[in-house]
C-alpha cells in the first residue's frame, strides 16, 4: 500500500470519491475491562456521524481504534476496500484518515509553521533536497504553502497565518489543530471533542466551519462530541454507546427518543441543562445549544 503523494489540489468536491467507514464487532478488552464490546456503526460517505455516550463508554478508544492507536481483540474497521485494525497509524493516514485530539498540542512558531508540519506526510522532496534547497524541494516547499494557505482560508484562520500559536486564544488554537489536519487531504476527518472548553460564540463558528468543509470538500466526519445541541444541530446520524455497547443510532430526532439514550445518557429526567440553567425538553428537535 503506498503513501498518498503530495497535492496542492483541493480534497474531493463531491462525495463520489469519499468511502464508507464500516466498524463491525468491535471489541477491545484491558486486562479484565471490556472497554468495547461488539461495536458497530457505519458513517456514509460524505456524512457527518456523531459518537455520543457518558463518559468512560468507550469514544476515546473507538478512535483509538479507527485511527491505529490502539487494535481490537475481535472485530473489523473498513475504509472503502481497506482494513484498518492491522495497519500502523501513518499507514492510516496515509489512506485519508485524519484524526484531531481533545488536547491541544501546538508546536513553537506560527500557525503557518504548524499547519505545514500537517504537510510532512504528502512530500515527495527528501530531508537532504530539502535541507540543500534543490530546485525541484523548493517548488514543492511553495506549493505546500500555498495550499496550506487555502486550508488556513478554509478555517477562517488566514489572518493569523503568520501569527505565534502562544498568541492565540484556547478557540483559534483547537482552529489550528482541525486546519492542521486538513493539511493531510483526508477523505474521512475523525473529530475528538471539537468544541470542548469554547464559548457559545467559539462553538457556532466552529459548528458552521465544520458544516462547510462537509459540503466544500466532500469529507465524511466522525465527531465524538458532550455538546447536544450541537450533536443535534450538526449530525446527520448519531450513533450511542454505553458501558462500551452501542445500545442506540438512527438520526438526531430518533436518538432523543430512545428511552435506553435518556435513560443512560440524559438521565431518566429526559431534560438536558445548559449552562444558563435552562432546560431542553427531548421531545423538541429544536432549541438552543447545550452541553452535557
Amino acid at each position: 500500500m503506498t503513501a498518498r503523494t503530495a497535492s496542492t489540489a483541493p480534497a474531493a468536491a463531491t462525495t463520489g470519491t469519499t468511502s464508507a467507514l464500516h466498524v463491525a464487532d468491535v471489541t477491545v478488552r484491558f486486562a479484565g475491562l471490556v472497554a468495547l464490546d461488539g461495536v458497530g456503526f457505519t458513517v456514509a460517505p460524505g456524512s457527518i456521524h456523531a459518537l455520543i455516550g457518558p463518559n468512560g463508554a468507550g469514544k476515546s478508544t473507538c478512535f483509538n481504534v479507527l485511527s491505529g492507536v490502539c487494535r481490537p481483540a475481535r472485530g473489523t474497521v473498513r475504509f472503502g476496500d481497506a482494513e484498518l485494525t492491522r495497519l500502523a497509524p501513518h499507514r492510516i493516514a496515509a489512506l485519508g484518515v485524519a484524526r484531531t485530539f481533545q488536547n491541544i498540542v501546538m508546536t513553537r512558531g506560527t500557525v503557518a509553521d504548524n499547519l505545514m508540519l500537517g504537510r510532512h506526510g504528502l512530500s515527495r522532496a527528501g530531508f537532504a533536497a530539502t535541507a540543500l534547497r534543490l530546485p525541484h524541494a523548493v517548488r514543492e516547499q511553495h506549493a505546500q504553502l500555498e495550499r496550506v494557505r487555502e486550508i488556513a482560508e478554509l478555517t477562517a484562520l488566514d489572518g493569523l497565518f503568520d501569527t505565534p500559536v502562544e498568541l492565540l486564544s484556547y478557540g483559534d488554537r483547537k482552529r489550528v489543530e482541525l486546519a492542521r489536519a486538513l493539511c493531510l487531504e483526508p477523505r474521512l476527518l475523525l473529530l475528538d471533542e471539537p468544541v470542548a472548553g469554547m464559548n457559545a460564540a467559539e462553538r457556532a463558528r466552529t459548528a458552521a466551519t465544520v458544516r462547510s468543509l462537509r459540503e466544500r470538500l466532500g469529507l465524511s466526519v466522525l465527531l465524538v462530541e458532550h455538546d447536544m445541541g450541537l450533536v443535534m444541530r450538526l449530525a446527520d446520524e448519531v450513533t450511542v454507546l454505553d458501558f462500551g455497547r452501542r445500545i442506540a443510532g438512527g438520526t438526531p430526532y430518533e436518538v432523543r427518543q430512545d428511552p435506553e439514550v435518556r435513560r443512560a445518557y440524559l438521565g431518566s429526567s429526559g431534560a438536558v441543562e445548559d449552562t444558563s440553567g435552562e432546560a431542553e425538553d427531548l421531545e423538541s428537535p429544536g432549541g438552543s445549544e447545550r452541553s452535557v
